[in-house]
């Protein structure tokens, strides 16, 4: 799976003109499967953000995690995170994950977030959406999650 971070004061999703997802200072993450990924990337990949130390400590270094400061995660599907550029100027989505395991990842992920911190917004799968952030440092952190090779 593939991510980014961005650490947030206030961040927001609007679909047609309506707040479905907000949060105030926390982590915004845009998330995509890819295809191959399983619930075992998402759970890593959940693991991961939850732990990453991006927030500052009372000396102002990066030492604490979305936990330890009781933030919020607004979690933001996002499949052109799979985009490869690589050929041409028009970007290729082939390793994304299909729409159906696409959503069927995104909602696990979401589910075990829930089970896993306080505080859990989303975006809308598969909807036009209008993204409201402010970046907090600023602070943005891409973060992948390979499926193990056998």
């Amino acid at each position: 799976m593939i991510s980014v971070l961005q650490r947030v004061r206030e961040a927001r999703v609007d679909v047609d003109g309506q707040t479905v997802g907000a949060i105030g200072a926390g982590l915004l993450v845009l998330v995509c499967a890819e295809r191959g990924d399983t619930e075992a990337e998402a759970n890593k990949l959940l693991a991961k953000l939850l732990k990453l130390r991006i927030f500052s400590d009372d000396a102002g270094k990066m030492n604490k995690s979305v936990q330890d400061i009781g933030g919020g995660l607004l979690l933001v599907s996002q499949f052109t995170l799979a985009a490869d550029t690589t050929g041409g100027n028009r970007p290729s989505f082939t390793q994304a994950a299909a729409p159906d395991e696409g959503r069927r990842l995104y909602d696990y992920f979401v589910a075990q977030a829930r089970q896993a911190h306080p505080v859990v917004a989303t975006g809308q799968f598969a909807a036009d959406m209008q993204v409201h952030l402010v970046n907090d440092g600023p602070v943005t952190i891409p973060l992948r999650i390979a499926p193990a090779v056998a």
